[in-house]
């Protein structure tokens, strides 16, 4: 039986965050390679820590990206808006141990003869979409991202000196007859200048969070978390290690929906991993878009080395005008098959435009002119009325 009332929670972090720095790093890499080589294959992991940014992974590609690659990892450091001492984007040691890509693995992904491109990995990817914000994601992990995206926009442009670039955010909201309806917690916890109380940050942060949220979301029985620890000077690498994909369920849903394990950060779209995630969103997507159902779940799976997806799952979730089994026909068919290669050709993603996927979520972002975020167009939807009708 559905419940009609319940809370749920989502988070987001903000690109300071060490894990999101090191996302960033990882994704300046697989730019740094499409952009001289679109078929370049990166597989790229960082670790940030205090005063310390080390890379390492596997690669195939020209050679000549490798030595301009410090130069651009320190641009997006600076970018960011590190310039500590316990993390600064001029004088933080870096190490390089990118590698050449195995030839076992390159064996089974490259086109040969009769042979499609196969798969990088084996695994299952999830999409999922709902209507319950414009930008068809979960109100919580929506409004996560955004609350800490205007506070990062608002430090950029110098509005607020005295916040610095670590930031995470929680919300928690009521859902009643499966939407939200209102904010029951907020959670904003936001590196600061020395000498900042939390209510000195409450006072700066608020404004932005009203902002963000509906009107009516903000009761006076609402919960307000700002920085609880009381205390948030040190932060970023410096406070905690960073690491590559350790912000999975960020990157993806808050927790609403499934994942299938593998990040996105730092993988050439070879990897589906990340492209047969993001035809996956896409799909769901545009079935909701469509006006087929209020939700959608899309699970697709795959071996390595094989083309053919092993598997295609829809679930509307109950919320479905059409049977799901049909579009588990219709839509691999409207983006040729769904394999490796028709999805890389379907969005277009031999292209440099990864780095920016790094902070405030992969999905319910705005297509943009030179291809990023291509996964979020809805360009399906006439395609798919007319099919499934």
């Amino acid at each position: 039986m559905a419940r009609s009332s319940y809370l749920f929670t989502s988070e987001s972090v903000s690109e300071g965050h060490p894990d999101k720095v090191a996302d960033r790093i990882s994704d300046t890499v697989v730019d740094a390679f499409l952009g001289v080589d679109p078929y370049a294959r990166v597989a790229c992991e960082t670790l940030v820590t205090t005063q310390r940014i080390i890379i390492a992974g596997e690669v195939r590609g020209p050679g000549e990206v490798i030595g301009g690659l410090e130069e651009k990892i320190r641009a997006a450091v600076k970018d960011i808006g590190y310039e500590q001492s316990g993390f600064h984007w001029a004088t933080a040691h870096y190490e390089c141990h990118l590698h050449a890509q195995s030839a076992d693995i390159a064996m089974g992904v490259d086109a040969a003869g009769n042979k499609d491109e196969g798969a990088g990995d084996q695994g299952i990817m999830f999409g999922y979409a709902t209507n319950e914000t414009p930008e068809l994601m979960p109100a919580t992990l929506q409004y996560s991202h955004n609350i800490l995206k205007v506070l990062a926009d608002a430090r950029h442009s110098g509005n607020e000196k005295g916040l610095e670039p670590d930031a995470k955010s929680q919300v928690t909201l009521q859902y009643e007859n499966g939407k939200p309806v209102r904010a029951t917690s907020i959670v904003l916890s936001t590196q600061h200048k020395e000498g900042l109380t939390p209510a000195d940050v409450a006072d700066i942060v608020k404004p932005y969070i009203l902002k963000v949220l509906p009107g009516d979301f903000i009761t006076k029985d609402t919960e307000w978390h700002i920085n609880p620890t009381g205390n948030f000077v040190i932060g970023g690498p410096d406070g905690d290690c960073g690491l590559t994909g350790r912000k999975i369920i960020v990157d993806t849903y808050g927790g609403a929906a499934p994942h299938g394990g593998g990040a996105f950060s730092g993988k050439d779209p070879t990897k589906v991993d990340r492209s047969a995630a993001y035809i996956s969103r896409y799909l769901a997507k545009n079935v909701v878009a469509a006006g087929l159902a209020d939700k959608c779940t899309i699970q697709i799976g795959y071996a390595i080395g094989v083309s053919k997806p092993l598997s295609f799952y829809v679930d509307l979730h109950d919320t479905g005008k059409v049977d799901p089994a049909k579009l588990e026909k219709v839509l691999p068919e409207l983006v040729g098959g769904a394999s490796p290669r028709a999805i890389r050709e379907h969005l277009k993603l031999n292209r440099p435009i990864y780095a920016r996927t790094a902070a405030y979520g992969h999905f319910g972002r705005k297509p943009e002119a030179d291809g990023g975020f291509s996964w979020e167009k809805t360009d399906l939807v006439d395609a798919l009325k007319s099919a499934v009708n």
